[in-house]
């Protein structure tokens, strides 16, 4: 058991759309990202996703509908429903999800990581 300093966590990285694993309780995962431009349309057929921003703007396209979040502010994008995620400046953000959430869903696109490091 040890406390965690997001801060800290987010200077170990510069990278973006690579969230990085810094918790885990009852199978899930919690996780720290730094976003910058346009993700990928993808869906998480089982799980939902939680977006928690800490620092920067982060806008959620949905087909019908775009909800932006601002820092301290959070959103839980449901299960199966296709998202996203769009970062006109760097993002700081903290995901919880499923242990067993891919990261861009059954699609496969050239910035999918699902092997997740821990920090």
């Amino acid at each position: 058991m040890e406390k965690v300093n997001i801060a800290e966590k987010l200077k170990k990285f510069s990278d973006h759309w690579n969230p990085r694993i810094v918790g885990e309780l009852n199978e899930q995962q919690v996780k720290l990202a730094k976003l910058k431009g346009e993700f990928v349309w993808h869906s998480h057929k089982e799980e939902d996703e939680m977006f928690l921003i800490i620092k920067g703007k982060l806008k959620i396209e949905f087909r019908d509908k775009t909800v932006v979040l601002n820092e301290n502010e959070f959103f839980i994008v449901p299960r199966g429903v296709e998202h996203k995620p769009i970062a006109e400046e760097e993002v700081h953000v903290m995901l919880f999800e499923p242990a067993s959430t891919k990261h861009t869903g059954e699609e496969s696109y050239k910035m999918t990581n699902n092997n997740q490091e821990f920090l």
